[in-house]
């Protein structure tokens, strides 16, 4: 940054140099005053006076991993030393007094933090602390370095120096503000992360993958979390602004993460993002179409609106952005078969009539075929040490936590280990993870009789994307013990007497089960089913099979009717298997899918003395995107991105969008196609000049009515 030229404000009588002032008022000098330096003093013996800031926003930058923030402000970190060069009218020399200010908030006070004095020389600062690194000829470096828990955001800043029994302040200046983030690099920072790789993915890296689809089917869509484009730094500290997080909380990682699981929906607080899980989002953007947060936060900001419309990866998505921005380390995590309990207790149930059907009007409980959470890594000063580490923390508005939407953090060993004690909210995300999945028949008169219990469905595999590449990394053993093992069991005992409750009936041992097995090839081409009706018993069974086939959303709710309803019977020879085929050709599923959608399979057996049941979610793959990318691959030059996808299926595709970003290569771009015919094709070609070398990452995502959205990502080497 060059050099900023300043006037001098305030004339303030310095006692011991504890100011009282409004956001430093500028004030011209004393009425007939027009020069600070008489002209009858000797060379070198002329009141101090800065005549410039140079804040080496390079050099800075580079030591404090800052340099990718799209800013022409200084970013550094919190408890570590960045350098400033004054210019002044003379060499500075022992006997000179000055001092460095810095001011956050529209009310900074020296007893709340917000108003911080940085001395050099003899006299001692309050918290940040300040020294003479250089002084040659009329220019003095200085080495400042702000305490570890220093309030972050944005600071003013002023050099105010001594003369006589006054004190001479430069004049403000937006141009030498500067941003304060956390350090995960110091040592004394409670977020700090003990290793680089995970400084480089958990803080650094501005493009992620979330997890989605279903256990045993697991998809991808790649997420630009874009900490460092222009604007997105801004619009955190407004996020904390407009929700009024007072300024002294700034400062304080499980304050600050607790406030951002509430800021970031708009449930309570006017927060960013408005949820909707139906199927009718044309009052705003889908949530499906969304490829990265800093469209989003960048809307916010402007409008003060929130925004429309988001679900669980998208809250997930922004708030990950939100934490790297800031300086926090966190990644994105996915909970395959994510119970969602309206009891609070560790039993979700689902209900079936006396015929066998699924009763859905009755079903209050879900499993969601996936969840997305954040984890945030901080010292957990509250708590004993083991408590630190990872914790949860979900900006999902789904229960309310001390009167606000808002969940975490909640220490991930305290999850695996059943202490539910500490806070906050490791009760509600323990039975995320960890409820019974019961079985229950209801009959004329309302009265529920469980017939079947499964313990490990829930919180089958949880994903998150890899700290040395683009694939999955199974965390689920941080959450939970192996199931069954006598460590599980010590768990859910300990949960127990931290009020989870459980279902401890005694279901009667059943010699019949059932396994469903589904082939889950491309949309559009027939789906054969397989169920395998095992007998372990030694006599013979008739059985009495009833099996639907719905269009269900990841939340676990039915999109409408099942299409497909088949009741049969079969015969099962004793330690034999009986098994039924099905072939669904693609005319009766596909006119039901929709964005975000998957099939479900529910299917109940039933003997003279035994009834068992089985759901299995399936998803299907779909038609691929195709894109190259032609150009110079080097900073500022021009490059073209070509997309093209042709429709395969047997019908029209409606309400496409073709959406398109890389962070530091293309700001989000979206196209919309009314309808995609059978065999139709979109080209579509895009310019861009790349902004930033390095490894950049480009999102592509085909989003439409009537099916599951297509997504792609490409990777490219650019040089500087």
């Amino acid at each position: 940054m060059s050099q900023k030229s300043f006037r001098f404000a305030s004339k303030v009588p310095n006692k011991n140099l504890h100011i009282d002032h409004d956001d430093f008022r500028e004030f011209e000098p004393f009425e007939g005053e027009t020069d600070f330096i008489p002209r009858s003093v000797p060379a070198g013996t002329e009141p101090l006076t800065v005549v410039g800031v140079d804040l080496l926003k390079d050099f800075n930058e580079a030591n404090h991993y800052t340099s990718e923030y799209m800013t022409n402000l200084l970013v550094v970190r919190r408890g570590q030393q960045f350098t400033i060069n004054l210019t002044c009218n003379r060499p500075v020399m022992p006997q000179d007094d000055f001092q460095m200010e810095f001011l956050i908030g529209a009310d900074p006070a020296a007893n709340k933090d917000s108003l911080v004095v940085v001395t050099f020389g003899n006299r001692r600062s309050a918290s940040w602390t300040g020294k003479i690194l250089g002084n040659k000829n009329n220019v003095v470096s200085l080495g400042i370095t702000a305490h570890p828990k220093a309030i972050v955001g944005l600071y003013r800043i002023y050099v105010a120096v001594s003369v006589g029994n006054r004190m001479q302040r430069t004049e403000k200046d937006p141009n030498t503000n500067i941003y304060m983030l956390f350090n995960p690099w110091c040592p004394d920072d409670d977020v700090f992360y003990p290793d680089d790789a995970g400084r480089m993915e958990y803080v650094l890296n501005s493009t992620g993958l979330i997890y989605q689809g279903t256990a045993e089917h697991v998809g991808e869509r790649g997420w630009v979390y874009g900490q460092f484009e222009e604007g997105v730094l801004d619009a955190c500290i407004y996020i904390m602004d407009a929700c009024r997080m007072p300024i002294n909380n700034r400062g304080d990682i499980i304050t600050m993460v607790r406030s951002a699981s509430a800021l970031i929906n708009s449930q309570d607080d006017n927060g960013v993002l408005i949820g909707n899980w139906s199927n009718d989002f044309s009052m705003g953007t889908p949530p499906t179409t969304w490829t990265g947060s800093a469209k989003i936060l960048l809307q916010y900001h402007s409008t003060g609106a929130p925004v429309s419309f988001a679900q669980c990866w998208v809250y997930a998505g922004v708030l990950n952005t939100f934490l790297r921005c800031l300086g926090i380390p966190s990644r994105l995590i996915t909970n395959f078969n994510s119970a969602h309990d309206n009891t609070g207790n560790l039993k979700t149930e689902l209900i079936f009539k006396a015929d066998g059907t699924p009763d859905r009007r009755n079903t209050r409980d879900s499993i969601w075929n996936y969840h997305c959470w954040n984890e945030a890594y901080m010292k957990r000063v509250d708590l004993p040490p083991k408590y630190s580490g990872w914790q949860v923390v979900d900006a999902t508005p789904q229960e309310t936590s001390d009167g606000y939407f808002r969940c975490g953090p909640a220490p991930v060993i305290a999850i695996k280990n059943g202490e539910l004690c500490h806070p906050f909210d490791c009760s509600f995300v323990f039975a995320e993870v960890n409820s019974d999945l019961i079985h229950m028949k209801i009959d004329r008169y309302g009265n529920m009789t469980p017939f079947k219990v499964n313990k490990t469905y829930v919180g089958k595999l949880i994903y998150t994307k890899s700290m040395t590449g683009w694939g999955p990394e199974d965390i689920t053993g941080t959450y939970k013990y192996p199931e069954g093992s006598s460590e599980d069991q010590k768990t859910m005992d300990l949960a127990e007497q931290y009020g989870c409750s459980r279902d401890h009936s005694d279901y009667p041992t059943s010699k019949l089960s059932i396994n469903i097995s589904a082939e889950a090839g491309f949309a559009g081409e027939p789906l054969k089913i397989a169920l395998a009706f095992h007998n372990q018993g030694d006599l013979m069974k008739s059985v009495k099979a009833h099996m639907e086939i719905s269009v269900t959303y990841y939340t676990g709710v039915v999109s409408s009717d099942p299409f497909k309803i088949e009741d049969f019977s079969l015969y099962v020879e004793p330690y034999q298997s009986s098994t039924k085929v099905f072939d669904i050709p693609p005319q009766e599923y596909m006119s039901h899918l929709g964005p975000n959608s998957s099939l479900e399979i529910s299917v109940i057996g039933q003997t003279d003395n035994e009834e068992v049941s089985e759901v299995k979610s399936i998803s299907l793959k779909l038609p691929p995107l195709n894109v190259t990318l032609s150009g110079r691959p080097q900073v500022n030059s021009d490059m073209f991105v070509i997309v093209s996808f042709t429709n395969t299926l047997n019908f029209p595709l409606t309400g496409a969008k073709l959406a398109m970003e890389g962070a530091g290569l293309l700001e989000t771009q979206v196209y919309n196609y009314r309808t995609i015919p059978p065999m139709g094709k979109i080209s579509r070609k895009v310019g861009f000049r790349p902004q930033k070398p390095g490894l950049r990452t480009l999102l592509l995502v085909l989003d439409c009515e009537n099916l599951p959205d297509v997504t792609t990502m490409l990777e490219v080497k650019m040089m500087p």
